[in-house]
């Protein structure tokens, strides 16, 4: 009998079914978990995972990883947080299909909507294709650190297809939609997971204009939908406002019912109507008992923007006198705002409207410091308004210090989706509904001002571990919404279990020290372009498909990663 490639030794197994936890040996051969339980045949390469925590690797549904495949083998920082599968493609935005005039146009709305800076997109693309098949043979020979798998973004099929009217919003005709369902057959047959549209006025291009998805019609949805689903399994992933779902939400399981394709969309709770997501639950619930494949996708913690010097906004970035200054280096800009009248001139102006759909009127009741280590579930009392009430100051004044500190690198933290009650219950209710997975992380988006790529971490250590404001979640419980749940809302039914047959991916954690530090701002984008990150610590070891990817927390260099090409069945 051949030794096993690989056998990682007495962990304690959370093995994605959401059952008790066990200890046991696993044995790995040929990318595929052959053998659990007390293994006596020495691996040729062996783990020993005694004391630590054995779970599968992480599927992460909801990221934006179209552009970062392109130019990057490494799916950096999903890849540092147990991630072994990223879909991409999500919120209708992406880059195939795309005519060369239409590059330009696809780059400015993933810079408006995902805050990916445009020179870094225009640098790192190479565009070596036109239509969604070519995109996808071309990522299929390319190596990666995980597993990546796309959706058919419906704003580039739109203007693909409809030009600049698609750009405009107009709406569809019957033969715009025959081209567009015959075009999402296509990308299905090429492997694609899913179609992902946008139905929010958040979603906007650099140049402020609307997604072109805004407010496409049912029968376009109908259309693409039933198209790709005729084909083989393909889920429909969407965004909604809060203002509008009363109408978009019954539509979207109109399409859902007609074309029986899975739908999967954003549940978040809103603080204009902070009981609204029990409703939406309810309405899912019920259409999950008529029969329809549905799943909200949930934020592990508050949606939050971080604000600082360094990043793309802060809480004076519409005050007159911070303008003048705004384009200047930050070295430069920080010689300013240590002046005494420079400070004084912007503390005594006040913020004013924008366009901006991120740039909010700042509310320091709601502002925080993260902290280190960072707490996304401190107390109201601990806001920058209550603390500078208590201290007799302004709190824009401890908003502009906390800024200049660490030499100009200092962050604020606003948590302005799931944080409405001032705490986290709201969110594990959401967490727990059994049509609910983990999402909404956007790895590799929002380089500037949203750090969430972090969430499979975090579900980890506040949910199971370090939760002191409300109930806590299980080991067991956390591992299989993350691993096997996310798995099958996606069609991958291959992977998520740690059990014979199923794709060897795998996470050996150190539970006692897994620890997420501060994001920091790292400039190692195409031309130098910044994004945020956060350093983790406890990641003894991350497998993808047998292979040790990351150990000790650092990449061993190894990248059996690939495109995924359609749904994935378990080889037995």
């Amino acid at each position: 009998m051949t030794n096993p490639d690989l056998v990682i030794r007495g962990g304690t197994v959370a093995d994605g079914s959401g059952g008790e936890l066990f200890e046991a040996d696993v044995a790995i051969t040929a990318g595929r978990i052959t053998e659990v339980g007390k293994i006596s045949a020495k691996g040729q390469e062996e783990i020993d995972a005694r004391g630590k925590l054995v779970t599968p690797g992480f599927v992460d549904v909801h990221t934006h990883y179209d552009g970062q495949v392109t130019w990057s083998q490494d799916m950096t920082p999903s890849s540092q947080n147990g991630v072994t599968t990223a879909i991409m493609g999500n919120c209708g935005v992406g880059f195939a299909p795309c005519k060369p005039a239409d590059h330009t146009r696809l780059i400015q709305l993933m810079e408006g909507v995902e805050d990916i800076p445009e020179p870094v997109l225009s640098a790192g693309i190479p565009w070596a294709w036109e239509s969604f098949p070519d995109y996808m043979n071309w990522l299929s020979r390319r190596d990666f650190d995980i597993d990546v798998g796309a959706q058919l973004p419906h704003a580039a099929l739109r203007v693909y297809v409809m030009g600049e009217r698609g750009a405009r919003r107009d709406p569809s005709t019957a033969e715009d939609n025959a081209a567009m369902a015959k075009l999402a057959g296509e990308a299905v047959r090429s492997g694609a997971l899913g179609f992902s549209t946008s139905r929010t006025l958040n979603h906007r291009t650099s140049t402020g204009d609307f997604t072109p998805t805004l407010k496409a019609g049912e029968d376009e949805l109908t259309a693409i939908a039933g198209a790709m689903h005729r084909e083989g399994r393909s889920v429909l992933q969407f965004v909604l406002d809060l203002s509008t779902i009363h109408e978009d939400l019954p539509m979207m399981l109109r399409v859902a019912d007609a074309t029986k394709c899975p739908i999967s969309f954003s549940i978040t709770q809103n603080d204009k109507a902070p009981q609204r997501w029990r409703q939406t639950l309810d309405e899912i619930n019920a259409a999950a008992r008529r029969g329809l494949s549905i799943t909200a996708q949930i934020a592990a913690r508050p949606v939050g923007l971080l604000l600082g010097l360094e990043l793309s906004r802060n809480p004076f970035q519409t005050h007159p006198s911070y303008a003048r200054i705004a384009h200047l280096p930050l070295r430069e800009r920080l010689a300013w705002l240590h002046q005494s009248e420079v400070r004084q001139a912007i503390l005594s102006e006040t913020a004013t409207a924008t366009d901006d759909p991120l740039f909010f009127r700042p509310n320091y009741d709601k502002m925080f410091l993260l902290g280190d280590p960072p707490d996304y579930e401190q107390p109201p009392e601990n806001a920058l308004g209550p603390q500078a009430r208590k201290q007799g100051r302004r709190p824009e004044e401890l908003a502009y210090d906390a800024m200049l500190s660490d030499e100009g690198r200092g962050m604020l933290y606003v948590p302005f989706l799931n944080y409405a009650d001032g705490n986290l219950d709201a969110t594990r209710e959401m967490l727990i509904d059994p049509q609910s997975v983990p999402g909404l992380s956007d790895g590799g988006a929002h380089c500037g001002i949203i750090c969430d790529a972090s969430f499979p971490t975090y579900l980890l250590t506040h949910w199971t571990r370090d939760r002191k404001r409300g109930e806590k979640l299980t080991i067991p419980f956390v591992v299989a919404a993350q691993s096997r749940k996310t798995a099958l809302s996606v069609g991958l039914t291959d992977r998520g279990l740690i059990a014979p047959g199923y794709k060897a991916d795998v996470n050996v954690i150190d539970y006692d020290r897994l620890h997420l530090h501060p994001p920091k701002v790292h400039y190692d984008l195409p031309v130098g372009g910044r994004r945020l990150l956060q350093d983790v610590d406890g990641y003894e070891a991350t497998i993808v498909s047998g292979v040790v990817t990351r150990r000790h927390g650092e990449a061993s260099g190894r990248r059996p990663g690939k495109l995924i090409r359609g749904a994935q069945g378990v080889v037995n």
